[in-house]
């Protein structure tokens, strides 16, 4: 029998004071998952394997998904305001402020694809792509993809009172009744994830929300999803789904629409800029999100094998590829490729992966006189990051952005770490002091690049 692992539950705090409920997934580009179904989030992932089996499949693959609670639902504070488009998105925005985010992938579902057009649209600079999987922009679409809600809407008076068989129905009109544990687990998770004052607040909520005006304003990179292994979706219901679907799609400028039955493996593909799985042969080269790159490079790496041998020499790599793993774990970023004397990582949060460096360094600072016996024999690294969009291709990057980080972990004096102006930017308030080394004309590059080196002696550990 399998052990349904309880997410860990942290808080982050709206800026009218609601505390959010979060759960982060996995590791890699982020991808924040907005509430669907009357604003729940992560309390599904306990309750409910179809939602559990999504997640799990997009983090086997390599994304880090982020969930939470809406407010009132869930883990999250309860309230008695009724839910509006503009609280939906201070949600949103407490969890990605909490988490550090500056830009990362929307995934909205069923109703929570309103929230995540609305933020799209406002906030294009920080989203990355944008997935809407059976989506409704207002109430018409739903009523359309869901006739039963209209006997949902006319219960709704003996939500009180006759709660559980509320949810019962809830769940019938939401999976049918083909799939009876399917039914009786989202009975459950409704049962326990919102009030019945809240869910009628919801459902009223629901009928004034309107986000068609919308549409044309988004201009970042969307998939639209059709998810055909929705369970109980009979074919006869697909015609019902497919006109409020195309009619978003449509009215997105550039947007992809895509009819699946493998949504998880589609929406990574999507928001990770390559195939999940590599065909035989090479993967083409499709430009990818923004990134952070990260350069680490161990100084003097030839010096030290024929100082101290080659098995002391490969026991100080040993020391160096441990620190720099545990410190992309706790920062968030993904390994690229090992280069024999360092490591080549990605970050979609540019604070993240400059905090990661400081990391490193403070760490093998300490760690590098205890790696050997000789204390002069010290493990320094050197370390380069930049920023912009690289090529993915056979789950590596190349590219102008990767080019330049390369270069500047090459300029870097052991014990430094330099970054292009483009990181000092993106970092800009976040507590990181910088020497301006000025600009530099660097082996690849037209034009010289200016360059700053991060202070990390004086950084915060």
């Amino acid at each position: 029998m399998s052990v349904t692992m309880e997410p860990r539950i942290q808080y982050a705090k709206t800026s009218d004071g609601v505390n959010i409920a979060y759960a982060v997934f996995g590791d890699g580009p982020p991808l924040v998952y907005l509430p669907s179904a009357y604003g729940i989030g992560v309390h599904y992932y306990s309750h409910m394997s179809y939602t559990r089996r999504s997640i799990d499949q997009m983090t086997a693959a390599g994304l880090q998904v982020v969930r939470y609670d809406g407010r009132g639902t869930g883990a999250s504070d309860p309230t008695e305001m009724e839910p509006t488009l503009e609280t939906a998105v201070l949600d949103l925005e407490a969890v990605v402020e909490r988490l550090g985010f500056e830009r990362f992938a929307l995934l909205g579902h069923f109703g929570g694809a309103q929230a995540a057009i609305a933020y799209a649209a406002r906030r294009p600079e920080r989203v990355t792509q944008l997935v809407l999987r059976d989506p409704w922009a207002s109430v018409t679409d739903m009523y359309q993809m869901f006739p039963g809600n209209r006997v949902l809407a006319a219960i709704r008076p003996f939500a009180e009172q006759q709660w559980e068989l509320v949810c019962i129905n809830i769940a019938a009109v939401g999976f049918g009744l083909a799939d009876s544990d399917m039914s009786k687990d989202y009975a459950a998770a409704i049962r326990s994830g919102i009030t019945p004052a809240a869910w009628v607040r919801a459902e009223q909520a629901t009928e004034k929300i309107d986000v068609t005006g919308l549409l044309e304003a988004v201009s970042v990179p969307t998939l639209v999803v059709m998810d055909m292994a929705l369970p109980g979706r009979a074919p006869a219901a697909a015609a019902d789904w497919r006109g409020p679907v195309k009619r978003i799609a449509a009215s997105i400028r550039d947007a992809r629409l895509v009819t699946t039955d493998e949504f998880a493996a589609t929406a990574v593909e999507f928001v990770r800029g390559a195939p999940t799985t590599a065909a035989a042969g090479s993967t083409p080269a499709v430009h990818g999100a923004f990134q952070t790159i990260v350069f680490t490079d161990i100084a003097g790496s030839a010096a030290l094998s024929q100082r101290l041998g080659d098995t002391a020499a490969q026991e100080l790599r040993r020391v160096h590829n441990q620190i720099v793993r545990e410190a992309l774990a706790g920062h968030g970023g993904t390994e690229t490729k090992h280069t024999g004397d360092g490591i080549m990582a990605a970050f979609a949060s540019a604070s993240r992966a400059v905090a990661c460096a400081v990391t490193i360094q403070q760490v093998l600072r300490d760690a590098g006189s205890r790696a050997v016996a000789q204390p002069s024999d010290q493990l320094r690294v050197r370390i380069g990051l930049n920023a912009g969009e690289p090529i993915a291709e056979d789950r590596d990057l190349f590219g102008t952005a990767v080019d330049l980080a390369a270069r500047l972990r090459d300029m870097a004096e052991p014990g430094e770490i330099l970054i292009s102006d483009v990181v000092r930017q993106l970092v800009a308030g976040k507590g990181f002091l910088f020497n301006d080394r000025g600009h530099h004309a660097l082996k690849g590059f037209e034009d010289p690049v200016r360059v700053f080196e991060v202070r990390w002696q004086e950084a915060a550990s």
